[in-house]
């Protein structure tokens, strides 16, 4: 044996060399499809339809009756007392009346899907989203709305959906994570890492953040003062205490995964610089996502990194936007417009590009907040929390195109036709993916726990909504 390796154990090594070996410490977040060995479940014999999921999603609880769901009874009831009966109130000292819905509204598409005058661009991609008004979830208050739609349940510690997919499917390149996070320069949304989270998943199945800026992940770079040649030897080494320690313990899976994953965080190291690499792109595409305009540049980066990290075999990509910001308790009619101007365009990019290119069929595009709004103000000219009703839109991935389904009330307040339910999407969502969501389960606490936890919610997938 190497004398080195007599006189230097393993964690001395780790622990003597931990600042120049930082992003390989990483590489436990990169999800792989053999990481687990025998652990790995067997997806359902569904034909799946999408192969990769890009979320949008927008914290806060966009209100639906100024953006997607037209209610002329605002405008008629503006400012007096909410005739439809009792409301669920969050905020209850604060409740008013009526609220309108200031901006108008208009057919958009072959399809006459009404939108508000503030998603223009949302507009021209009409006839290949699907529209879903009756969205409902099971919580008024936002970090458990989050956990919701993120994990199924209102309880903290539970895998995401991201996770749930890669558990189920792995990933389709091994030189790039397959679960990325593209987060806000300006900080971390709220519930932070938990929006992200493996939970009770192995870890390897969590989302990884990507930042902005030319270090997307902390400390993947060789450190400047390091020679290739040193980088070389350092990796070698390492690989050999690795494989001196496993031989040590020839049944430890995990252990063998995580020695894997070291290799991957290696090959990262030119994988995610190419990625996120902008200068490839034409001047057309840096227009279409705006780019050049402060206003949309940031978002719009992050949706064209997306679509690269798709084209590239990531099986899900997350954008979020910092803490909650369509959380509108007040000013909301302002607000919305500084939002929809902020990711109208690139959101609606990303729906072109992907067709333009041939992905879109096999790519979901979500956009989605944890919940809705109330009819009636809050305060002066906010709206309120709601979960009885919300809108998300869908495109791509075997979703029906040009398509509205489900209805609101009157004044938008409550879903009362075709309602889906969050289980009921994800059900649906996992089925274009080919994941019958009744068999997708991992032992936990006693029982075999799943994403939509069918004998309790209920959920079944939404046939109407696909293709």
């Amino acid at each position: 044996m190497n004398p080195v390796l007599n006189a230097l154990s393993r964690r001395a090594f780790l622990g003597r060399s931990a600042g120049s070996l930082g992003g390989l410490a990483l590489s436990h977040l990169l999800a792989r499809s053999r990481a687990l060995g025998s652990n790995a479940p067997v997806p359902a014999p569904l034909r799946p339809k999408a192969r990769a999921v890009i979320s949008l999603f927008q914290h806060g609880g966009p209100s639906q009756m100024d953006l997607f769901d037209c209610k002329p009874a605002l405008n008629r009831y503006n400012g007096q007392p909410y005739p439809g009966g009792d409301l669920e109130v969050h905020f209850d000292k604060q409740a008013g009346n009526v609220l309108g819905a200031p901006y108008e509204f208009r057919p958009r598409g072959q399809c006459g899907m009404e939108l508000s005058e503030l998603l223009p661009h949302t507009g021209e991609i009409a006839d290949d989203i699907t529209l879903v008004r009756s969205m409902t979830t099971g919580s008024v208050d936002h970090e458990s709305a989050l956990r919701i739609i993120h994990t199924g349940r209102f309880l903290a510690g539970l895998p995401t959906l991201g996770s749930w997919l890669l558990y189920g499917l792995g990933s389709e390149n091994e030189n790039l994570p397959a679960y990325v996070v593209l987060s806000d320069p300006d900080g971390l949304p709220v519930d932070g890492e938990r929006n992200w989270s493996s939970g009770f998943l192995p870890a390897l199945y969590q989302g990884t953040p990507f930042r902005s800026g030319d270090s997307p992940v902390f400390h993947l770079r060789t450190p400047a003062h390091m020679t290739a040649g040193s980088r070389t030897n350092q990796l070698a080494l390492l690989e050999e205490l690795n494989r001196t320690h496993a031989a040590r313990f020839p049944g430890d899976t995990e252990l063998a995964a995580r020695i894997a994953n070291f290799e991957t965080a290696a090959r990262m190291q030119s994988a995610v610089p190419e990625a996120m690499d902008l200068s490839q792109e034409s001047a057309a595409t840096r227009n279409l996502y705006g780019l050049d305009d402060p206003v949309t540049a940031d978002y719009g980066r992050r949706c064209l990194i997306a679509r690269r990290l798709v084209e590239r075999g990531v099986r899900f990509v997350q954008l979020f936007l910092s803490g909650q910001p369509w959380d509108t308790h007040d000013k909301n009619a302002e607000r919305l417009r500084g939002l929809c101007a902020r990711t109208d365009k690139p959101s609606a990019a990303l729906v072109r590009d992907l067709k333009s290119r041939g992905l879109l069929d096999s790519t979901v595009v979500l956009w989605t907040g944890e919940f809705g709004r109330l009819p009636i103000s809050q305060g002066k000219d906010g709206r309120d929390h709601n979960r009885h009703a919300f809108s998300l839109w869908a495109a791509g991935g075997g979703f029906k195109s040009g398509y509205v389904h489900g209805a609101t009330d009157e004044f938008g307040y409550k879903s009362v036709q075709d309602v889906v339910s969050v289980h009921d999407f994800h059900a649906t969502l996992l089925q274009l993916l080919g994941i019958d969501h009744q068999q997708l389960r991992f032992p936990h606490e006693g029982r075999e726990a799943s994403l939509t936890d069918a004998e309790v919610t209920g959920a079944r997938p939404v046939p109407a909504l696909l293709a």
